[in-house]
C-alpha cells in the first residue's frame, strides 16, 4: 500500500543524528511520528484513486511541516539588519504604466478569485461570497457581472475561475449554478485539505481522513500554486491558450481587470506583479515588499520578530503593503510547482479547538510566492484597488453613496471632494450583518463625511446625512434613534440625545 517514505521531505542534515543538539533530535523525532501518523491516515483511503489523491496531499503537507521544523530547529528567523525598503526598480509607480482603452493581450488572461473564506466573523452562514454587499448583489454577483461584461465589450473569452476551500466548495458549486446562461466561463478548484497539528505531541489531530471537519484546515492562499497544478487546471489553462491570471481576494471589490498593468506586465517580462498601494495606519499590519539580500521578499507581521513588530508597524520606514492583488505567468507556474522550487514562508496559526485543544495550523501566503518568479515587482497601484469589505464597518461604506456602480465595478462618487475615504467605527451592536441592516432605514448619505465613530444601541432612520466628525455613544441600558430627515455636522451625540457641536 502506498505510503510516505523518510524521504518525502526529511529534512537534510549534514550531520549525524547524534552529533544534532537535543531540538534537532526532537525534530526528527516528531517527522517520524508525524510521517507514521499519516501513513496510517492514507491506509484508511480505500478506493485507490481517492488515495492516491489524499497521499499527494499528505505529502504536501508533510514537506510543509519538515520546513517548519527545520526552521524552529534552526531558530531561523529573519535577520532585521537585512531587511530594507526595495529599491525604487522593484516598485513601479502606476501612474507610469500607461493607460490603455484595450489591450491586446486580454484573451490571454484569466482571473481568479480566492474564495476559500467564510462569513463566520459577519455573522453570515457559508462562504463569505455569498454576503450581499451592493443593491442586492454578492460579491460573487459583482465578479461575474465585471468579467461578463469584459468579454462582452471587449468581445474576448476571460475565464472566471474560484479557488474554494473544503468549506465552501459544495455551497459555492450551488450558486453558480445560476451563472449558466451568462456569458462567461466559471471554472472552480478546491485548495488543500491539511491536518491541525496538537500542539503539544506534534502530531495530527483526525483519526480518520473523513472525520470532523473541524479536526482539518485550508493552509492559507499560498497553496494556490500546488492545488491549481494538482487540479489539473493549470494544464488546461496553458492549453486554451492562457498565459497570465490575475489573482485577488474575493471581498477585494477594488481588485478589477486593468489593462494597462496587463500590458505592463507582458512588455517588462515580468513573472510576477504584486500590486502594493500607499500605507495608511489602518494598514499597519498588512505584509510589505522588502529587500532582503538583495531579493524582492513579502514581510509579514507573523514573521517579524517581536521586538521589531513596532519597526514593522512604523510608516515611515515600511510605506507600503501588498493588496493581494497578483498577476502572474502560467508557465513561471508549472515550472517553480514542477521544478519543486517553491519554499514559501512557514507561518503558524495559533488555534484553540471548541474543546479547548490547543493546536497549530501551518500556512503560507500567495505573495510570498514572489521571490521565485523572473522579473518579479510590485506596482504601487491607487487606494481605489483595494477596496476590501472585512467587517460591517467597510460594508456600511460600500453600500453607501461614497461609491457608484457601474457594471459591477464600485467606484468613488465624483461628487466626493476628498481623495480620501472616511474612517468608520461601528460598534458590537452592528458587527453581525443581520444586525447592522436592521439599524439603518436605509444607507446614510456621507459624501462630506470624515470620520463616524458609533457605539451603543443605536439606529438610524432614512435619509439621515453625515459631515465632518460625527460620534454617537449610547450607553448601557440607552438606545438613540437618529431621526429620518437628521444632517449631523461635527457632532457628538450622547445617550439622551443632547447634541453638542464639536
Amino acid at each position: 500500500m502506498a505510503s510516505l517514505t523518510p524521504a518525502a521531505g526529511q529534512p537534510h542534515h549534514p550531520h549525524t543524528l547524534s552529533t544534532l543538539d537535543f531540538q534537532g533530535a526532537s525534530s526528527a523525532a516528531a517527522a517520524n511520528a508525524m510521517r507514521t501518523e499519516l501513513n496510517r491516515l492514507i491506509s484508511q483511503v480505500k478506493d485507490e484513486n481517492e488515495r492516491k489523491l489524499f497521499q499527494n496531499e499528505m505529502g504536501n503537507f508533510f514537506l510543509l511541516f519538515n520546513r517548519w521544523l527545520a526552521d524552529r530547529s534552526k531558530g531561523t528567523k529573519i535577520n532585521w539588519d537585512k531587511v530594507n525598503s526595495p529599491p525604487e526598480d522593484q516598485v513601479v509607480p502606476y501612474d507610469s504604466i500607461p493607460k490603455v482603452e484595450s489591450s491586446p493581450h486580454l484573451n490571454k488572461l484569466a482571473v481568479l478569485k480566492l474564495n476559500g473564506g467564510l462569513g463566520t466573523t459577519m455573522g453570515c452562514v457559508g462562504p463569505k461570497s455569498a454576503i450581499e454587499v451592493r443593491d442586492g448583489m454578492t460579491f460573487l454577483d459583482l465578479s461575474v457581472r465585471q468579467i461578463e461584461y469584459l468579454n462582452k465589450a471587449k468581445n474576448v473569452n476571460v475565464p472566471f475561475i474560484l479557488m474554494n476551500s473544503f468549506n465552501t466548495d459544495d455551497e459555492t458549486k450551488r450558486i453558480v449554478q445560476k451563472y449558466a446562461t451568462h456569458n462567461i466561463e466559471i471554472l472552480t478548484f478546491n485548495q488543500s485539505r491539511y491536518p491541525r497539528v496538537n500542539k503539544d505531541s506534534l502530531l495530527p489531530t483526525p483519526r480518520h481522513p473523513n472525520g470532523d471537519i473541524a479536526d482539518w484546515y485550508p493552509p492559507g492562499h499560498g497553496d494556490l500554486f500546488e492545488s491549481l497544478n494538482n487540479s489539473g487546471l493549470l494544464d488546461q489553462l496553458i492549453a486554451d491558450g492562457k498565459e497570465y491570471v490575475f489573482v485577488s481576494n474575493v471581498d477585494n471589490l477594488g481588485a478589477t481587470v486593468d489593462e494597462g498593468i496587463l500590458n505592463h506586465m507582458v512588455e517588462s517580462g515580468a513573472e510576477f506583479l504584486m500590486e502594493v498601494t500607499d500605507k495608511t495606519r489602518a494598514d499597519i499590519k498588512g505584509g510589505t515588499l522588502i529587500d532582503y539580500e538583495g531579493q524582492i521578499r513579502l514581510l509579514e507581521i507573523a514573521q517579524v520578530p517581536s521586538e521589531h513588530v513596532e519597526d514593522f508597524k512604523s510608516i515611515k520606514k515600511f510605506k507600503i503593503f501588498n493588496t493581494n492583488n497578483l498577476w502572474v505567468n502560467l508557465k513561471a507556474i508549472k515550472r517553480v510547482v514542477e521544478d519543486r522550487e517553491l519554499s514559501l514562508e512557514v507561518i503558524v496559526n495559533n488555534k484553540t479547538t471548541d474543546s479547548g485543544e490547543k493546536v497549530i495550523q501551518l500556512e503560507t501566503a500567495v505573495g510570498a510566492g514572489i521571490k521565485h518568479f523572473h522579473n518579479a515587482h510590485g506596482v504601487n497601484v491607487p487606494r481605489s484597488r483595494f477596496l476590501p469589505v472585512k467587517s460591517t464597518s467597510d460594508l456600511f461604506l460600500v453600500t453607501s453613496d461614497l461609491y457608484s456602480l457601474t457594471h459591477g465595478e464600485l467606484s468613488i462618487n465624483p461628487k466626493r471632494m476628498f481623495n480620501t475615504v472616511p474612517l468608520v467605527k461601528l460598534g458590537d451592536h452592528f458587527k453581525k450583518v443581520n444586525a447592522f441592516l436592521t439599524r439603518f432605514k436605509n444607507p446614510p448619505h456621507i459624501l462630506e463625511l470624515d470620520h463616524l465613530t458609533v457605539t451603543g444601541d443605536v439606529s438610524f432612520g432614512s435619509d439621515v446625512v453625515l459631515k465632518g466628525t460625527v460620534i454617537i455613544v449610547a450607553n448601557a441600558g440607552s438606545h438613540i434613534d437618529i431621526p429620518s430627515g437628521s444632517i449631523l455636522e461635527n457632532k457628538v451625540v450622547s445617550g439622551n440625545l443632547h447634541i453638542l457641536d464639536h
